[in-house]
């Protein structure tokens, strides 16, 4: 499995038990899948257009930690086969709208960068969105594995984990992510009933007057035959 497949697995996890935010209550929950929506479309209350067109005209993040995100977002979901990263799905734009509706993540989220810039200029004297992009892995492999990380790194290691969650939560509730998990929605199927062998094994059989109405005659041997009326005569 790679590591985008695993990335899904984690998505599809934390929709089972909620959306994928850290310590986020249910009400909460469901209120970061609204914030997936667009203001005005179908769905939304006067009020919450009101205060989503209220967020939207200001802005928390600086040009230099927006950048950042996107960077550090990419790190955590790239493209893989041309099926788009997370800049593809605007995650920093999903990111900087979740800090101001949900204010407790402004400091652990500016924080954290300041955290990446300062062990960024430690490490190679420049701050992460100018490093190369293995000095930047580099990084990101001593915060991206909980359990091992360095005491000193503990702080990275939250951020990260926090950032983690809010790409995958991002990306996978847009267009792009949700036809990347192959979701398909309800369609319509053809039901061919229970199988002629499993049948037979109990000793049963469908009447032949029901086969022409719900089974799939390419798959049986049943032949139907009807009279000018529309009236079943097999």
């Amino acid at each position: 499995m790679d590591r985008r497949e695993s990335l899904k697995s984690m998505l599809i996890t934390s929709i089972a038990g909620g959306i994928g935010l850290q310590a986020c209550a249910p009400e909460e929950a469901e209120k970061v899948q609204q914030l997936t929506t667009k203001v005005g479309t179908y769905g939304r209350t006067d009020a919450e257009k009101a205060l989503d067109q209220k967020l939207m005209a200001v802005d928390f993040f600086n040009e230099h930690e927006l950048n950042t995100i996107a960077v550090l977002c990419d790190i955590i979901l790239p493209d893989f086969d041309g099926k788009g990263a997370a800049s593809d799905a605007a995650v920093a734009d999903f990111i900087e709208f979740i800090v101001k509706d949900m204010p407790r993540y402004q400091t652990p989220i500016r924080g954290g960068i300041m955290w990446l810039d300062s062990a960024s200029n430690k490490a190679h004297g420049k701050v992460f969105v100018e490093c190369s992009q293995d000095q930047q892995i580099s990084i990101v492999d001593r915060i991206a594995y909980p359990g091992k990380t360095a005491a000193a790194d503990r702080q990275g290691e939250t951020f990260f984990s926090l950032m983690r969650n809010l790409t995958l939560t991002g990306y996978y509730t847009t267009q792009i992510g949700i036809q990347d998990l192959g979701y398909k929605g309800n369609t319509p199927n053809i039901w061919d009933g229970v199988p002629d062998d499993v049948l037979k094994d109990h000793g049963m059989e469908y009447p032949k007057e029901w086969l022409p109405k719900f089974v799939d005659q390419s798959k049986r041997d049943v032949k139907a035959e009807w009279d000018a009326d529309g009236n079943l005569i097999t």
